[in-house]
């Protein structure tokens, strides 16, 4: 076994990755991301005891989401990035224990590494993920590990944004030292599961602030999938202000800005769809990447996670640009920003002057811009086309894509549905279907999108203002199903986040995750009724009551 991986959907075998990660990881940087999670639990615990003092760091607060979020799936993959990562983790780890002094706090066993430099080569067991030999424990204590890392993907884009919550910081640490106990029993590892969805409803409400409070409420969209006669740049990621200081910098160059999977929802923001050279949306779904960029001609910035390793042959190589928590092997970084100012594009602009235009792929527009704000404004038509029976039921199809053929059954689902149904969904399980032609009902369009995984948030507040309107004690009294597809930890705190407010019965796939024991997926089985998928026509009957 060279390493153990098993935090996403695709895993091998649906077991563990244990030779190379099928997302391109190789052994040695899943073991560098293992030993920068060991190196900042141990920061965790010791700022959470400077907490409790009223002397926690804001250093340490931002050094813990920027290391969670750079360990999530397909988000870095430079070795060489995150062995400094882990030794800037030991140099704070060593400060926070000066200031610490005489206390007599002590790190957990597992968390007591000194920078021996091998390490880095031959990572002992006791580092990563199989360190909790009993399997239930370790299931339990990866699930909360896996929504935390969500919520500092969330928090991290809120914070680039100036948006932080003390109350949010504090959490994630005192969870992350919650989860080095040798001591915790299983049912306190399940309430603090519940309390993570709980900080994770609080960590997406924080991060629609910022996206809107900066770029205005999303609005109703048609954006272009067609192609321009200019050089361009296609933005990957998540991060909306990177794609905002990206379109200030290449405003009057001559080069236009592409979006390209989770940077879609870009142009339904009223304060980033004003810049007529955000053309539009280049590509389908992440995993598509290695054909789309082919075709791209221009240069490529991933600005967060969904980056796939190119291959060998492939010419877009020396095109790709990475930036905050993105990292990958042979690609030019771009530093982050320093004393107020904008990160600095010049070098990615320039190469794409020298490039030719886009190759177009497809012609034609697609549809979004429903969040929670403009669908409120739809909420009479909406609750009309409710109450005459021309909307049926509304099903949630929010989450992710990825590359296994069984994700086909999405498209098939979204194909198969009544036509008196609507889709409600975010994340880039949308590109299964958003440029499918499944109509409207009385103007309202079947697929409702409302932007990013992390903008579920959307759909859980449209799904209580509908509850509130109807008159409902119970959100799992309304007409609404979910029918979720996960690939990576974002997905998970979203999950986390629906089991908080209440929500039951939701269908998870195409696959359960790895890391739920037995026992462990027994318990939400049972507790709150989740369950796989089955067949498009068996799941259809059961979610419509045939």
């Amino acid at each position: 076994m060279n390493m153990f991986c098993y935090q996403c959907q695709e895993t091998s075998k649906g077991t563990g990755c244990t030779l190379m990660g099928v997302c391109g990881k190789t052994p040695e940087v899943s073991n560098i991301q293992d030993l920068l999670l060991f190196v900042t639990r141990g920061i965790a615990v010791y700022n959470n005891e400077l907490r409790k003092q009223g002397r926690a760091s804001s250093i340490a607060d931002k050094f813990i989401i920027d290391a969670m979020f750079m360990s999530i799936t397909n988000a870095n993959f430079d070795f060489d990035a995150i062995k400094s990562k882990v030794k800037e983790g030991q140099a704070l780890k060593s400060e926070l224990a000066v200031s610490l002094g005489e206390t007599g706090i002590a790190l957990p066993a597992e968390c007591t590494w000194e920078g021996d430099e091998s390490f880095f080569s031959d990572m002992p067991e006791t580092v990563g993920v199989l360190r909790n030999k009993d399997e239930d424990i370790r299931s339990l204590k990866e699930l909360i590990h896996y929504g935390l890392k969500g919520m500092a993907a969330y928090a991290e884009h809120a914070c680039n944004l100036d948006k932080t919550e003390e109350e949010i910081f504090a959490f994630i640490q005192r969870a992350l030292a919650e989860i080095t106990r040798e001591d915790i029993s299983a049912d306190q590892l399940v309430s603090l599961a519940l309390e993570t969805g709980k900080y994770g409803v609080e960590v997406m409400a924080l991060l629609d602030a910022a996206h809107t409070e900066r770029f205005g409420n999303p609005e109703i969209s048609q954006v272009n999938i067609g192609v321009g006669k200019n050089p361009g740049i296609l933005i990957s990621g998540h991060d909306l202000r990177d794609i905002e200081e990206l379109l200030q910098q290449t405003e009057g160059t001559g080069v236009d800005v592409y979006t390209h999977s989770e940077m879609l929802p870009a142009h339904y923001y009223p304060q980033l769809k004003k810049y007529k050279h955000l053309v539009g949306n280049y590509g389908g779904a992440w995993w598509q990447q290695k054909e789309d960029f082919e075709s791209f001609n221009g240069p490529v910035l991933f600005t967060t996670n969904c980056i796939v390793p190119p291959s060998k042959n492939a010419t877009y190589k020396e095109r790709i640009f990475t930036t905050g928590a993105a990292g990958l092997d042979g690609a030019k970084y771009i530093a982050e920003r320093k004393e107020g100012q904008p990160k600095d594009f010049s070098e990615i602009i320039e190469m794409a002057k020298q490039c030719p235009a886009p190759r177009e792929i497809e012609q034609g527009t697609i549809t979004g811009g429903f969040a929670h704000a403009q669908v409120m404004v739809l909420a009479d038509k909406v609750v009309d086309a409710v109450k005459s029976g021309a909307i049926k039921k509304f099903f949630v199809m929010a989450g992710c894509d990825g590359r296994m053929k069984n994700r086909n059954y999405y498209t098939d689902f979204a194909n198969a549905l009544p036509q008196d149904t609507v889709i409600l969904t975010a994340g880039c399980a949308k590109y299964r279907y958003n440029k499918l032609p499944l109509g409207d009902i009385s103007g309202i369009p079947r697929v409702l999108d409302a932007g990013q995984c992390n903008d579920s948030y959307s759909l859980a507040i449209i799904a209580l203002k509908l509850k509130e309107v109807f008159g409902l004690d119970d959100i799992n009294q309304l007409p609404i199903a979910f029918n979720i597809a996960w690939y990576e930890q974002k997905a998970v705190i979203v999950l986390l986040a629906l089991l908080h407010l209440g929500v039951k019965n939701i269908h998870l796939g195409p696959t359960l995750p790895a890391f739920l024991s037995p026992n462990v997926a027994h318990v939400l089985v049972n507790n709150f009724g989740i369950s796989g998928i089955s067949t498009v026509e068996e799941d259809i009957k059961e979610f419509m009551g045939m």
